[in-house]
């Protein structure tokens, strides 16, 4: 799946997506998942992948999902891998039950609006570049993607140029993807602060938490964290140090794991997002049935695609809304697959 603008991070480029889509077809019912490997997995080629998806349900019983999960787990499914079973069961149980999957979960509907992803680029290409993004689209919140390679100066040019650029205006947000240091970190946040952006996410690097610390006691900004967080069982590590959490269904494993993870950082007061890494609209509608009680939504991958090979989803006055068709209600379009 080409994207329309390749996104850049601090961790490297993307110019294109290659996922996997699962059909789950069992009494007349047939659901979706979807698999979006992110580049620093290169043992998951869909040859893998098919795989384990062939070796988890050779196994399956016909539980419901979370017995289901528990099963995946224990087999040692790569999470990636199992996030597109998760949401394909959850979809064919919705589906059985006739009703969408935010219902089924006793959660309200989409009502945050999506931001869209401006990944690291020069300061000459932020214009161009947002426009491409935008195009046709009622965005009203933007991720800027910082932590260049080439250091704070170059994020700081940046995100000058996003703020000429921005005349909408949209609400801004920063993620970092683990780029930088503490020291620059703490240069950093307040300087954006000074320039109206909403929170930084993921300042730090994998690993590195206990930085996190310096930069809660600076309070300039809410932090979050994003590759700090696979599975609900990380958050009481450091849920003192920062503000936030974003949730992917890609790292976690799937609407079981995500929930739990949404829950258990509701009943530690932090404040919680959805992200996505590459999906198309078929995984990106389950996280946005997820979304109904979440303080902020980054849905966006699937509207950078060339073209999406899936549909499902509107974006009504900048939110990345479901339909009401039972389950997911989304599905791989025909021309697409065999």
């Amino acid at each position: 799946m080409p994207k329309k603008v390749p996104l850049a991070i601090s961790r490297g480029v993307r110019k294109q997506s290659t996922n996997v889509f699962l059909a789950l077809e069992r009494d007349g019912i047939q659901a979706w998942g979807e698999v979006a490997p992110t580049s620093d997995q290169p043992d998951l080629s869909p040859t893998k992948i098919r795989a384990e998806i062939r070796r988890f349900f050779e196994n399956y019983r016909g539980d419901v999902p979370q017995e289901a999960y528990r099963q995946g787990l224990s087999m040692g499914i790569p999470r990636t891998v199992y996030a597109a079973i998760d949401m394909a069961l959850w979809d064919w149980w919705g589906q059985q039950a006739g009703v969408p999957l935010y219902q089924l979960w006793g959660l309200p509907k989409p009502s945050q609006p999506t931001s869209v992803t401006l990944g690291i680029c020069p300061p000459e290409a932020v214009a161009q570049q947002l426009a491409l993004k935008t195009k046709d689209l009622d965005f009203q919140a933007l991720k800027i993607k910082l932590g260049s390679p080439a250091g704070i100066a170059a994020d700081k040019a940046m995100m000058e140029a996003v703020l000429e650029a921005n005349s909408s205006p949209m609400a801004l947000r920063i993620d970092a993807n683990g780029g930088w240091t503490v020291e620059q970190a703490l240069e950093m946040i307040p300087w954006l602060a000074d320039r109206g952006v909403a929170y930084v996410e993921q300042p730090l690097a994998k690993g590195q938490e206990q930085g996190l610390r310096a930069l809660k006691a600076q309070g300039a900004l809410p932090i979050f964290v994003d590759e700090s967080c696979h599975m609900a069982s990380d958050l009481p590590n450091w849920y003192s140090w920062v503000d936030g959490v974003n949730i992917k269904l890609m790292k976690c494993g799937g609407p079981t794991e995500a929930l739990r993870i949404k829950h258990t950082a509701q009943a530690f007061g932090l404040q919680t997002m959805i992200g996505c890494m590459g999906e198309s609209s078929v995984a990106i509608s389950a996280g946005a049935h997820l979304s109904g009680d979440l303080d902020y939504i980054d849905l966006d991958s699937h509207y950078n695609l060339k073209p999406d090979p899936s549909s499902g989803l509107t974006l009504e006055a900048g939110v990345t809304q479901i339909s009401d068709r039972p389950g997911l209600g989304t599905h791989l379009n025909p021309e697409h697959y065999a």
